[in-house]
């Protein structure tokens, strides 16, 4: 009686925990994708009398694509992937065994006046099945700034855009690395040219809360449920 007492209190207890598992706050670094900001430097004082000058940063016979610390960098997203995995199994095992009943003085043992021949039968079969599919496709563009210059000369870009609507905010984030090689006369470079690409897109707002299951609902859907 005291086990049956105590099941109202362990599922308060587990639905309770539950709860805190989804409220809890999860870390992000934001770091990781913010904007890196060119290193300031001393302008030299400015010279009369010159058709050119240092310090107006004109660059007349440079390429004009990203190639330092904090430039800007377009990055295209030509991103759509398939994917499909369809696995089924078979197996079945039937055994028989007869064993004849023994013999004793040389009379055949009998029980109940039939003859004690013993069968063991044995019939075991499964069969499962499961299929796959995703499909997922993302378009559009985002402007990145240059974070780090590798050794190599490739370039490790990374930035986010905000969208803000009337009933929540759209957020889009992507970070890796290009080769310089791959930019673009128009200081752009495709997505599928991104190594180590890291891309986000995520909302919030009354939408994102409405096209998402209750906590309630998602422990039923979890591994922890039993049923």
């Amino acid at each position: 009686m005291s086990c049956i007492r105590s099941l109202p209190r362990i599922g308060v207890a587990l639905a309770l925990a539950a709860l805190a598992g989804c409220v809890m706050p999860q870390s992000r670094d934001d770091h990781q994708w913010a904007a890196t900001m060119p290193a300031e430097q001393v302008a030299p004082p400015p010279t009369d009398g010159s058709i050119y000058h240092a310090e107006q940063g004109m660059e007349l016979f440079n390429d004009a694509r990203a190639h330092r610390v904090g430039d800007i960098l377009t990055i295209s997203l030509v991103e759509s992937t398939q994917a499909s995995k369809k696995a089924s199994t078979s197996t079945s095992k039937k055994d028989t065994t007869n064993i004849a009943a023994p013999s004793i003085l040389g009379h055949t043992l009998k029980v109940a006046g039939q003859t004690a021949d013993t069968t063991l039968s044995g019939d075991r079969a499964f069969d499962g099945s499961g299929d796959s599919s995703q499909s997922n496709q993302l378009s559009g563009s985002i402007t990145v700034t240059v974070a780090q210059r590798l050794s190599n000369g490739n370039l490790l870009v990374r930035g986010e855009k905000m969208v803000t609507i009337n009933q929540g905010q759209e957020r889009i984030r992507i970070a890796g690395i290009v080769r310089p090689q791959d930019i673009l006369q128009d200081n752009s470079v495709p997505s599928t040219r991104v190594a180590d690409a890291q891309i986000g897109y995520t909302g919030k707002g009354a939408l994102a809360d409405a096209n998402t299951q209750g906590w309630l609902s998602r422990f039923f859907s979890s591994k922890w449920m039993p049923f």
